[in-house]
């Protein structure tokens, strides 16, 4: 895995299950937010499946696209893509009916100084999309940062862990959830709430973070003692198998890896790889932020790329200098400030 063209072909290879599923979804697939980090390859990966179905429905992308050529390449792959302000109500008013949503569109760096646009991202807008989209199903991404801190060999907060957020981007992160569940029960919008953390994309994500850190000299704190990852693909494949499951009213699921993964191992794991001894700073607590996704796995299986896999992929993708995303998780502040 040494180019973004194999990462690319990697990310959007749908399964013969994908396919099955969407072939029993009716309607158009409407995707907000779909500029992101994960939006691009969740899109193309979904079109790819439906063509395979041979499906007429529209996969239709919507974000700002600023910069690059994403939208582009999404077009020239059969997407349908508007270039919309969700945050603006003319550009809300005007999008496309669609049976099923994806929405992907969130806050979370620069919250600090910045609480009310980070509110008005994760909890407004997601509540405005459910009651213009309030007769469709919708698969909303959420984040595990909803849970509280939990002790490490507890297997992870599950579906039915009460609500802990720390920090002002959990907090708004629950709002969202709670917005959405108030429109499934007011208006009967069918919705599924996915909390996940993290997904591995090789130009992004906890692994690079810790083996750039590894690589580079730099120190890797191990506070956060423990982590839980998953293959993107594999994430993206569950939010859109996921729509089968939305319903009123409203139902969680945890969407990650199923180990809890020690960062103090990560980096060993990198060092010997890349042939650096790590700068390992801070002790590990007895708590951290982690999930328990085995419903998750009961439903649609394991991810599709294991760790070790994905752990000689970075170190791999690293060495060859292939191209990477100034996009830290921070995953180890513990106080929730980003």
């Amino acid at each position: 895995m040494r180019s973004e063209a194999e990462l690319d072909e990697a990310l959007t290879r749908p399964s013969e299950t994908l396919i099955e599923s969407l072939s029993d979804l009716d309607g158009d697939l409407v995707v907000l937010g779909a500029g992101g980090k994960m939006g691009p390859s969740l899109v193309r990966l979904a079109r790819r499946a439906m063509v395979e179905a041979g499906l007429s429905s529209r996969v239709i992308a919507v974000s700002r696209f600023g910069s690059g050529d994403t939208a582009e390449r999404l077009s020239a792959e059969g997407v349908e893509v508007i270039r919309a302000d969700i945050g603006d109500e003319r550009d809300l008013d005007r999008l496309p009916e669609a049976a099923n949503v994806v929405y992907m569109a969130g806050a979370k760096f620069g919250t600090t100084g910045n609480e009310h646009r980070t509110w008005h991202a994760n909890s407004y807008l997601p509540g405005r999309i459910a009651e213009r989209y309030r007769g469709a199903r919708i698969a909303a991404f959420s984040t595990g940062n909803v849970y509280p801190l939990v002790p490490v060999h507890s297997g992870g907060a599950t579906e039915a862990t009460r609500p802990g957020p720390l920090g002002e981007y959990a907090m708004s992160c629950l709002g969202r959830e709670r917005l959405l569940e108030h429109a499934s029960v007011t208006f009967g919008t069918r919705v599924v709430l996915l909390r996940l953390n993290y997904a591995i994309d090789l130009r992004y994500g906890v692994l690079l973070d810790i083996a750039r850190r590894v690589r580079d000299g730099e120190p890797v704190d191990v506070s956060m003692g423990c982590v839980n990852v998953c293959w993107q693909g594999w994430a993206n494949e569950v939010a859109l198998r996921a729509l089968h499951l939305a319903a009123v009213p409203a139902v969680s699921l945890n969407v990650t890896g199923p180990e809890t993964v020690s960062v103090r191992h990560l980096a060993e794991a990198f060092g010997a790889r890349l042939g650096v001894e790590p700068l390992i700073v801070g002790e590990e607590s007895g708590s951290a932020l982690l999930s328990d996704a085995t419903e998750a796995h009961r439903l649609f299986g394991y991810p599709t790329v294991a760790l070790g896999r994905l752990v000689d992929w970075t170190a791999e993708w690293l060495r060859s200098g292939a191209p990477v995303w100034d996009k830290p998780t921070k995953f180890e502040r513990r106080d929730g400030s980003y």
